[in-house]
């Protein structure tokens, strides 16, 4: 057999707030939120003082401000979280040049052939975190696993500045007790049907067999079982482009068009946010639906000049979504909005320049 491999999962510590506590000593201790202010803004990140009301990411900042009024919001700033992510990306490459960031905050090492700290992953592990705290004084969990499932749910294990390693020999064990919601991709609706077969652990889910998990779900239900047997062949592939980022969201119960605005209004925020996460600029709008009767709809535009503020994608995603021609009747279940045709700020800069009008003396 083949030796397995040695899979890191870096997460940084509530990152933007504590960059943001960090360089502002008087929010130190406090809880912070980092969001605009205002109805239809939503949470970036929370410091772990602000979690203990219950604030998270992604929450619209109203609910936020109700759940702790005396939380402090700071208005994000993107520039300088890429500068220390550049930094800590910098510490990673010092001990395997196989990085795959996955944002600003969290990356996928693979140290399978690393002769840093003698290959022992879980060093490597504790030498990263070190050097991170000691160049950027803040704080991150890794996970340390044979594969990039097991190593992502091994990171968040001793969250704040902690690491958990799951050895190969340990895998089943480790799994067996995880709420089935641990397994990327089960999200609340999926949970539901999940739980009506009486399922609500991963052990629960390898007792299912293969043919009834796809005649259920699909291709999803061969994800599911090689998920729930810790089963997760994916290489780490560094420096992967980014080419589309969207976010979506399933309904408690089936809308008609033009009843879900407010929800394509957040998605379009959660959207544009994780593009603050890339240097890549996104060209193109796409909108998804999905109907009750799980039928697909895309529409997409691209402008002249790429969207340049969550304004634009918003109204974009909304003028997109006049443009669905089924019956007034139609129901639907979700709603996506993305960006996409994602291309270097170098390149959009230089053809910029091109089109741009040139002025004669």
């Amino acid at each position: 057999m083949s030796q397995p491999r040695k899979i890191i999962h870096v997460d940084m510590d509530a990152f933007y707030a504590s960059v943001e506590q960090r360089d502002d000593p008087g929010l130190r201790g406090k809880p912070v939120v980092v969001a605009w202010k205002g109805a239809r803004s939503v949470v970036c990140a929370a410091s772990y003082e602000a979690r203990k009301f219950g604030i998270r990411s992604a929450m619209p900042a109203l609910r936020a401000e109700r759940l702790c009024p005396d939380a402090i919001f700071v208005p994000p700033d993107f520039s300088r979280y890429k500068a220390v992510s550049r930094q800590i990306r910098a510490i990673f490459l010092q001990h395997t040049p196989l990085v795959e960031p996955l944002s600003l905050d969290e990356a996928y090492l693979d140290v399978t052939a690393s002769s840093s700290c003698g290959g022992i992953a879980t060093e490597i592990a504790r030498r990263i975190r070190t050097q991170i705290r000691e160049t950027t004084q803040l704080t991150a969990s890794a996970g340390i696993a044979p594969n990039k499932f097991l190593a992502k749910v091994a990171s968040d294990w001793r969250k704040p500045d902690g690491q958990f390693v799951v050895p190969p020999a340990k895998v089943e064990q480790f799994l067996t007790p995880l709420p089935v919601q641990r397994v990327p991709g089960v999200g609340k609706v999926m949970q539901g049907r999940l739980a009506a077969l009486g399922i609500s652990t991963v052990g629960d889910l390898r007792a299912l067999p293969l043919e009834q998990l796809q005649a259920l779900f699909g291709s999803f239900g061969a994800s599911l079982y090689r998920r729930a047997r810790g089963i997760d062949e994916r290489p780490v592939e560094p420096d992967q482009p980014v080419q589309s980022i969207s976010s979506e969201d399933t309904f408690a119960e089936d809308l008609p068009l033009g009843g879900f605005d407010e929800l394509i209004t957040q998605l379009a925020e959660r959207t544009w946010r994780a593009t603050g996460r890339t240097e890549r600029i996104g060209h193109t709008v796409v909108l998804k639906l999905k109907t009750a009767q799980f039928r697909i709809l895309t529409r997409s535009f691209t402008p002249d000049t790429p969207p340049a503020s969550v304004e634009e994608l918003r109204d974009i995603a909304l003028a997109l979504c006049r443009r669905v021609q089924l019956p007034a009747d139609t129901l639907y279940r979700l709603v996506g909005v993305g960006l996409s045709g994602f291309r270097d700020r170098e390149e959009v800069v230089q053809q910029g320049d091109l089109f741009r009008p040139q002025h004669r003396e």
